[in-house]
C-alpha cells in the first residue's frame, strides 16, 4: 500500500529529475524479505515501522536507475531528501539493490558493490544488533568505500586499492570514494548521520547511520 507519493514515478528508463517514492511493506514485499533472509520473527523492528523506498540514482556508466532501499519510518523522508542531494550533485551509485536480493547475505552485498539500508543481522565483530537491523544504517558503494579492521585488514580484494583515501581522477568510481570533505559526505552529516569513517579504531567508510 502506497502510502506517500513526493514524485509520480514515470515508466521509462530514463530521468530528467529525481524522482521518488515512499511506501509502507506490503505483504508481497515482507514475504520476499522472509524469503531473502532479511527479515524474520525476533528481528528488534517490525516490518510496520519500515518503509521501501523507490529512488533515482546515477550510476556508473552516467545512467539514471531506479534503485531500492528499506529504512525506519522514522528517517524515510530524510533518506529521499539527502539521495537527492546526492543525485543534484552527481554522486554515483553503482547499484541500489535490497539485501533480499543476495539472501541478506552482507557478504554477497559488498561484493556486488550495493548500496543497501536494512538488514536484520548484527554488527560486524559483534553479537548486538546492527543499525542495519533496525533500519536506520545505509552501507554506499561499499566497495569504494571499505570496512577497514583495527589491524588494516580488507576483506574483499577489490577494495584494496582504495585502502589509500584519496581522489585520483574523475572516474564514477573514483568519484564514489568517500572523504571526510566531500560534499557527499557533508550531506548525510546535515540530515544527522554518523559517518564509519570517522570512527577512531575501525573505519566503515561505507557506513552512515541515524
Amino acid at each position: 500500500m502506497k502510502i506517500l507519493l513526493l514524485i509520480p514515478i514515470l515508466l521509462v528508463p530514463l530521468f530528467a529529475e529525481f524522482q521518488a517514492s515512499i511506501y509502507k511493506i506490503a505483504p508481497k514485499l515482507k514475504t520476499k524479505m522472509i524469503k531473502g533472509n532479511s527479515w524474520r520473527k525476533g528481528c528488534p523492528v517490525n516490518t510496520v515501522n519500515l518503509r521501501y523506498l523507490r529512488l533515482t540514482y546515477m550510476t556508473f556508466q552516467g545512467e539514471n536507475r531506479i534503485g531500492e532501499l528499506i529504512v525506519h519510518q522514522d528517517i524515510a523522508d530524510d533518506v529521499v531528501n539527502l539521495m537527492k542531494e546526492l543525485y543534484e550533485i552527481d554522486y554515483p551509485i553503482n547499484q541500489m539493490k535490497l539485501v533480499s536480493d543476495f539472501k541478506g547475505n552482507d557478504w554477497q552485498s559488498i561484493e556486488a558493490d550495493n548500496t543497501s539500508a536494512f538488514n536484520c543481522r548484527s554488527a560486524t565483530g559483534s553479537k548486538k544488533w546492527s543499525k542495519h537491523a533496525y533500519g536506520k544504517a545505509i552501507d554506499i558503494n561499499p566497495i569504494e568505500n571499505p570496512y577497514i579492521s583495527r589491524k588494516g585488514y580488507i576483506s574483499h580484494k577489490a577494495s584494496l586499492k582504495y585502502r589509500k583515501r584519496v581522489h585520483k581522477n574523475d572516474s564514477f568510481e573514483d568519484r564514489a570514494v568517500l572523504l571526510k570533505n566531500d560534499e557527499a559526505t557533508k550531506i548525510f552529516k546535515r540530515y544527522g548521520f554518523s559517518w564509519g569513517g570517522d570512527w577512531r579504531s575501525v573505519k566503515d567508510y561505507q557506513h552512515f547511520s541515524k
